[in-house]
């Protein structure tokens, strides 16, 4: 067995390992549980859309528990400040007598962070997280304090309650590597989750991994190969979100104003590596890219007034996007 295979079969297992420790606590959800899983090891973030009391909190602080990293939860509200997130510098006495200020982290200094309905924060707050998303570092008092890899953001949002709130920009959104819809429970996952709370037994996680073998299975993924013909479908996903392109499906040349940024190629092939892993593959498979495609590419498609107004689904349109990409060029896949 050579060396290689043997590392993307020690990934494998470590990422069932970790999926089915979470499947202890957490009911259904295996595609969010997935797609965080993703995030993590590819050092990106994620945003969850759902309503309140569908486990988000619970999924993340389980994430956490089992790969034995820091986890801080932020409750995002209107009066919620930047120094809130970052910290400050504050001025404490030392054991001799003297003062000097002294830099306090705040609760964004944590391997695994919760913002909780991000979009309640003001803008001013929420730039303060997503500086932090994107440099890895927070600047207080003109001096930078480096974040602790590995990093991941998870954010939520209600997309029902939406008074009162401060929606993310479509710019900031991009800073997101994937966009995971969070639903309701079926009557069979419903049944479980009741047994599972309201019963004399509570279910605990195990630590299955730590940060800096996670920072190692990253190397590994980013040295995964991906063939021409595979980047050139994921490539031509992304310029056909555009409906200036010519080669653009019908729908969105109809319901789009603005499509994906280089961003979502990015989150495209990278997350499609880790995918390929998971499924003990050496290298990307265009059925990678199909699966990956709605997560990364559904916050990145700006619908016009008219796709608001016939209340379009961003997922309907990369379907259809997927679907003519194929056809144009020949490629028939089954997931």
């Amino acid at each position: 067995m050579s060396d290689i295979t043997q590392q993307v079969e020690q990934f494998q297992h470590a990422f069932d390992e970790i999926r089915t420790e979470i499947g202890r606590v957490i009911v259904g959800n295996k595609e969010i549980v997935e797609g965080a899983l993703i995030c993590l090891f590819m050092g990106g973030h994620a945003l969850l859309e759902g309503v309140p009391g569908l486990g988000k909190t619970l999924l993340v602080r389980t994430l956490a528990e089992t790969v034995r990293l820091k986890f801080n939860r932020i409750q995002f509200t209107p009066d919620l400040m930047p120094a809130d997130i970052t910290g400050t510098t504050i001025l404490s006495e030392t054991p001799d007598g003297k003062r000097e200020f002294r830099f306090q982290p705040g609760p964004v200094f944590a391997n695994v962070l919760l913002a909780d309905e991000i979009n309640r924060a003001t803008p001013k707050t929420q730039s303060a997280l997503l500086e932090a998303m994107q440099e890895r570092s927070v600047t207080v008092g003109g001096v930078v304090h480096k974040l602790e890899e590995p990093f991941l953001v998870l954010a939520t949002q209600n997309p029902i309650e939406m008074e009162g709130t401060y929606p993310l920009p479509e710019a900031q959104l991009d800073r997101f590597l994937f966009k995971l819809l969070v639903y309701p429970p079926n009557f069979e996952e419903l049944s479980a989750i009741v047994d599972r709370t309201t019963g004399e037994k509570t279910e605990t996680v195990r630590p299955v991994l730590d940060g800096p073998t996670i920072l190692q299975w990253r190397q590994l993924a980013r040295a995964v190969p991906i063939a021409p013909n595979v980047q050139e479908f994921a490539l031509r996903l992304i310029l056909g979100t555009h409906p200036t392109n010519d080669e653009a499906p019908r729908m969105v040349k109809q319901f789009v104003r603005f499509g994906s940024s280089p961003r979502g190629a990015q989150a495209l092939i990278l997350a499609s590596k880790i995918r390929a892993l998971t499924k003990g593959r050496y290298n990307v498979a265009i059925e990678d890219i199909v699966e990956i495609a709605k997560p990364a590419l559904r916050h990145r498609i700006l619908l016009n007034f008219e796709g608001q107004a016939e209340g379009i689904v961003t997922d309907s349109i990369i379907e259809e996007l997927i679907a003519h990409t194929q056809e144009a060029l020949k490629i028939s896949v089954g997931v």
